[in-house]
């Protein structure tokens, strides 16, 4: 991964996160909303099994920029 406008994935057990810094506006709903999920003070800073599936999705779908986006695996 090169420069800070890359896609990376995190991928757990029941979803998948994507993040995409070039588009993040640090309004910081997503460590406001699961902090044991997202931390960026860690690598990785984003955990996908640090909580439900479904609650992940929720505080993903607030990302005001669209930088986080999730698949939920089948």
């Amino acid at each position: 991964m090169s420069g800070r406008a890359g896609k990376k994935t995190y991928e757990g057990k029941s979803i998948t996160v994507t993040f995409e810094a070039g588009r993040c506006l640090h309004a910081a709903e997503c460590v406001r909303g699961l902090p044991e999920v997202f931390d960026p003070g860690e690598r990785p800073w984003i955990r996908p099994d640090g909580a439900e599936a479904e609650r992940l999705a929720e505080v993903i779908r607030r990302c005001p920029s669209g930088a986080l986006q999730y698949a939920l695996e089948e």
